[in-house]
Formats: C-alpha cells, sequence, structure tokens
C-alpha cells in the first residue's frame, strides 16, 4: 500500500498509509448471496437487479451487456464477474441514481399553467446586483442548464436612440439587446426542445417598442409564437409549442410612468439588509417552519413589482401611445387588476394571465390567502421573484412557491448556495427539460370546489430509507493539501430533505478522519407527507477544528425520480457543475406504511 507525506514543519513530516478503494461489508453480503464460488453469473445479476434494485423491466440480456461492459478491466471472468467487477459496477456512472432512459416522462400535454418551469432572473447579469457587467454569456450558460425562462430588462440607450439591456439605475454595464436575442436564438433549444419564454421588464418609450418589435421579429422568425387573439382564453401546452419562443410582459407604458414608479424600490432596497451565501458552500435554505416573516420583518414592504404591471383594466386609457406591433408580441399577459390582493389572485374565465409577487410578498400573502393562490396557479402563471435587497445575487427557499403551485419561481442563475443548489435538483426531473409537472394535488378541484390548502396536516405517505455507504475521488480531483496542510481530510456527509415545512429535515454521519475514502456504512429514515415535493439534499463537508468547515461536494434529487437499490451518486461543486471522479455509494429504500 503506498505511503503519503505531508510537512509538518522545516524538519518534521508525517505519512498516511492511501487506502484502496474495495466493497463495504454490505456490499460483499450482497455479493455472496448472489454469486456462487466467488463468481456472479448474467442470471445471478439479473435476480439482483430485479430484487434489490427493483428494476422490474431488466432482462437477463441487460445483465450481460453489463458483464460485457467490464471487460476491459483485469477483473473480468468468462462465466460472470468477480466482487470487484460487482463493486466497480455498483460504483460506476452506469448506475446513476436517476435514471437516464426515463427521458421526458410527464404527460407534457396539458396548459403551461400545469407545470413548474426553469426560471431565470435578471438573466443578463454576471454578478451582484448593483455593479457587475450585463452580457449574453449567463443567458447562454443557463439555456444550457435547461433554464426555459429569460428576464430582461429594456431602457433606452444613452442617446434614446436604441435598447439596452441592464439593471435600470444601478451601476451595472448595459450589454446590446440584439447580442441578447441573437444569443437566445442560436443556445434556445440546446439542452430542451420545450418552449423558452422571454419575459420582459419594458422601460422604453412608443418608438424604441416599435424597434423591439422588429429586433424580435427578425430573429426568431417562424419560431416566434403570437395568439390569433389579444388575450388567451388557456395556455397552450409545452408539447404544442416545442422549439417556440414565447413573450411575456405587462401591457407597456410610458417610459416616465415606470420610471416613476421604480423610485419606492429604490429607496425600500437602500435601507434593506442584505442576505449573502456567507458560508463556503453557501448559507442554509431558509426555513418556512413559522417565523419566516418575522425573520425578515423589518424589510417586508409593498410587493415591489407593484408598481411596475399595469392594470389590467385600465387598458384603453394608458395604451393610446403603445406601439402597436409590440403589443401583438405578447403571448402571456403579465398585469394586476385594481385592487388588492383578492382583485390580483381572482381567476377571469374568459382569460389567463401572468402574476409577479415578490418572495416576501408571496410569504406574506400565503398567511391569508394560501387556497386562492393555489386556485389562481390552476389556471394562471404565478411568479415569484427575489426581493429587493439581494443585492449580492442570493436566493430564496423555492418551496415557498411551489408548495402554493407557482410555476415560475424566479432565481439568480450567476450565483451559487444551497438554495439554487434545489432549484438546479428540481430540475433534474423529467429528462432536465426544463418543465415539470405540476402533483395532482395542487391541480385538482374537488366536489364542492375547494382546493389544497397548503397548511393542513398531511399523514405520512412513504419513508425514504437512506444508507450512505461510502465515498471516493478527492484523491484525484483535489490536490493533497486542499482540505489540510497536515493530513489526509476529515470527512463527513449531511443528508436530509428540502420540501415542505414538515418534511424538511438534515441529518450528518459522524467524522472520519485522515480518510481520502471515507467508509461510514450509515442509514437515516426521513418520513414524508408530500414526497412529490421532496428534494433529496446530499453535501459532503471537511472538519476544521479550527476554521469554517471546508465544501467537499454536493447534489440534490428529486425524491419522487429517485431509483431503489444501491447507487453511484455523482457530486457536484459550489456551481453545479460535476466533478470529475467524487462520488457517493448510497442506497434508496422507500418503506411501506
Amino acid at each position: 500500500m503506498s505511503k503519503q507525506t505531508y510537512r509538518v514543519c522545516f524538519c518534521c513530516r508525517r505519512q498516511f498509509r492511501l487506502p484502496v478503494s474495495e466493497a463495504p461489508e454490505e456490499i460483499k453480503t450482497l455479493f455472496a448471496l448472489y454469486s456462487e464460488n466467488g463468481i456472479m453469473t448474467a442470471d445471478q445479476l439479473h435476480r439482483f437487479l430485479v430484487e434489490v434494485q427493483k428494476e422490474h423491466n431488466a432482462t437477463e440480456e441487460g445483465a450481460l451487456a453489463i458483464i460485457d461492459s467490464l471487460k476491459h478491466l483485469n477483473i473480468f471472468h468468462r462465466r460472470g464477474i468477480t466482487l470487484e467487477g460487482f463493486f466497480k459496477y455498483l460504483f460506476s456512472d452506469n448506475n446513476p441514481p436517476l435514471s437516464p432512459s426515463f427521458g421526458v416522462h410527464h404527460d407534457m400535454t396539458a396548459p403551461l399553467s400545469h407545470y413548474f418551469i426553469y426560471t431565470g432572473h435578471n438573466s443578463y447579469l454576471t454578478g451582484n446586483q448593483l455593479s457587475s457587467d450585463c452580457s449574453d454569456v449567463p443567458i447562454i450558460h443557463a439555456l444550457q442548464r435547461g433554464v426555459r425562462v429569460i428576464e430582461l430588462d429594456l431602457w433606452p440607450n444613452a442617446t434614446n436612440d436604441d435598447v439596452d439591456v441592464l439593471h435600470g439605475r444601478t451601476l451595472t454595464t448595459p450589454v446590446d439587446l440584439f447580442k441578447c436575442l441573437k444569443s437566445i436564438r442560436e443556445h434556445a433549444f440546446t439542452a430542451s426542445e420545450y418552449p423558452v419564454v422571454i419575459t420582459l421588464e419594458d422601460h422604453i418609450t412608443p418608438d424604441l417598442q416599435a424597434k423591439v418589435a422588429m429586433m424580435v421579429t427578425q430573429t426568431f422568425g417562424d419560431i416566434l409564437f403570437t395568439p390569433g387573439s389579444e388575450y388567451l382564453m388557456e395556455f397552450p401546452s409545452p408539447e404544442s409549442l416545442k422549439r417556440r419562443i414565447i413573450i411575456s410582459t405587462k401591457p407597456p407604458k410610458e417610459y416616465l410612468e415606470a420610471k416613476e414608479g421604480k423610485e419606492k424600490e429604490k429607496n425600500d432596497a437602500e435601507t434593506g439588509k442584505t442576505l449573502g451565501d456567507e458560508e463556503a458552500w453557501g448559507k442554509e435554505v431558509p426555513s418556512l417552519k413559522g417565523g419566516t416573516l418575522a425573520d425578515h420583518k423589518q424589510n417586508v414592504m409593498d410587493d415591489d413589482d407593484g408598481n411596475d404591471e399595469k392594470d389590467l383594466d385600465d387598458g384603453d386609457k394608458s395604451q393610446h401611445n403603445t406601439a402597436p406591433e409590440y403589443k401583438r408580441l405578447i403571448s402571456i399577459h403579465s398585469g394586476k387588476p385594481k385592487g388588492g390582493l383578492e382583485e390580483w389572485l381572482n381567476v377571469d374565465p374568459d382569460r389567463v394571465r401572468r402574476l409577479s409577487l415578490s418572495e416576501q410578498y408571496l410569504e406574506k400573502a400565503a398567511i391569508t390567502h394560501g387556497k386562492e393562490i393555489v386556485r389562481f396557479t390552476q389556471r394562471n402563471i404565478l411568479r415569484v421573484y427575489p426581493k429587493l435587497t439581494r443585492i449580492d445575487s442570493s436566493n430564496y427557499n423555492p418551496l415557498i412557491g411551489w408548495m402554493h403551485g407557482a410555476q415560475m419561481v424566479a432565481f439568480n442563475m450567476q450565483g451559487y448556495g444551497r438554495s439554487l443548489w434545489l432549484m438546479q435538483g428540481m430540475f433534474k426531473a423529467n429528462g432536465g427539460c426544463g418543465y415539470v409537472k405540476k402533483p395532482d394535488f395542487l391541480l385538482m378541484t374537488g366536489p364542492n370546489n375547494e382546493v389544497f390548502d397548503p397548511k393542513t396536516f398531511l399523514p405520512v405517505k412513504t419513508t425514504l430509507k437512506v444508507t450512505v455507504y461510502m465515498g471516493e475521488g478527492w484523491y484525484y480531483d483535489f490536490k493533497h493539501t486542499h482540505f489540510d496542510a497536515f493530513s489526509p481530510p476529515d470527512f463527513y456527509a449531511r443528508v436530509g430533505i428540502a420540501g415542505v415545512p414538515v418534511d424538511a429535515v438534515m441529518k450528518k454521519t459522524r467524522i472520519l478522519e485522515d480518510n481520502w475514502i471515507p467508509i461510514w456504512n450509515e442509514q437515516f429514515e426521513f418520513p414524508l407527507t408530500v414526497p412529490e415535493l421532496a428534494l433529496l439534499r446530499i453535501e459532503v463537508h471537511e472538519y476544521d477544528m479550527s476554521e469554517t468547515d471546508d465544501f467537499g461536494g454536493q447534489t440534490c434529487l428529486p425524491v419522487s425520480e429517485l431509483r431503489a437499490g444501491i447507487r453511484a451518486v455523482p457530486l457536484h461543486n459550489r456551481k453545479g457543475e460535476k466533478y470529475n471522479t467524487v462520488k457517493l455509494l448510497m442506497g434508496f429504500e422507500f418503506l411501506a406504511l
């Protein structure tokens, strides 16, 4: 066994044995159960796949293909595989926690309002909300990850004869609108064939609206979806809108009106407290278990998008200066009827629309109007966006939106942190196409027109049993002094659930000292009342006695699509990019009640 040397001081060194990756005891026991004389045949591997891995569609031919895939290793046996080969297969990329064969498997023929949609916020920003550069690069990156809603803020340029994209009244440097549109056209469908929605926040005059209309029409041509009538009675389906671009914005207003409406937002934001991702791996996801508003009560203010959205029933009076060709582009109308929250959430049987609320306004509204929000989102689209004080481009707990049926939970995609990991985890579902069908309970209406009440106490539907066997790969993906200058790392794993408040919990393994290949063999059980919205959170950290623990990888997986059995779980860095070799060997089992 080889050794690794660490320098303690100029005259002293410490040596540590480098462990070899080998199967944990439970894996050895399973191999003995499904093998004979140290060899697992194709028939025995097939039985293992069906009985332990719960792959009921597995075939003996498929098992034989697995054995053939190991021929290039020096552990192949002509009659089957050895323990080492069995372990290599379980810990390989060919045994992922989510089935790659599923692809897009949700019903995609329902209206857009029946789906959670992967949504970006201020998609053009490269960093913080106040002074970072604006660029088409983050838009491209978002589309390549499968994001389906791109937000652009439109402002007149310095000479008022063209349109820039920037975060208004900040120090952000602008980017040309045409450049953004061209990049969207080129990259819209690289990760998914399903429609891309461009939400426009409009601060431009009618002559510039006409110029935008020309640019949009020329850039997208036939792939631009425009409705046959001014308002839609029902949203089309993602299936019917494949490879189409959709424009969503509020009915346009005069530039000066919008300018005045933004002043209150700016002043409130300047006095607000910023909440950043402070820890090395990101600030913990805010809890939804009561107290959510109290934690931020100093920052609660009127909905900060309210001044920017046009009253829907005031159209004729204020739109006489609107460029008609611009107005015809709008497929998903955004706006608030006159009045307060009850009027905003009113469901119009003759037309559908989009409503935008800030995260904190939604928290406030959910306390008194939770069922009304659910009812609204059955036909209409609700967009939730970060509060103004998140100037560092941090994010919030997306579950506050999803558990109330909000389709567009808008996130700052350019940063990182635990909240963004949840977003990335949710949209690994349904083949990563950017559209996830909402659970039936958020869409159903009872015999007395009742809808789901998010405050209802629900019984446990299932219990997820998670086993954390071991991890490997850090030795190859990191410098040997990355975690500790004087010894191998001391790893521990954190495993838990993000979901409705009663399901949310985090647990952790013991710390294993001085080991590049930690073997924990620890089990955890998670009772789930709403497994449809549950996300499995997995993190690895390296314990540091004197400083903040180091980050060792993370992933987040939709529980509804987890494959039972023993699986190799790849870990990702803080930005959500997969490491080359770092992974965990884990077991998943859904326990019957």
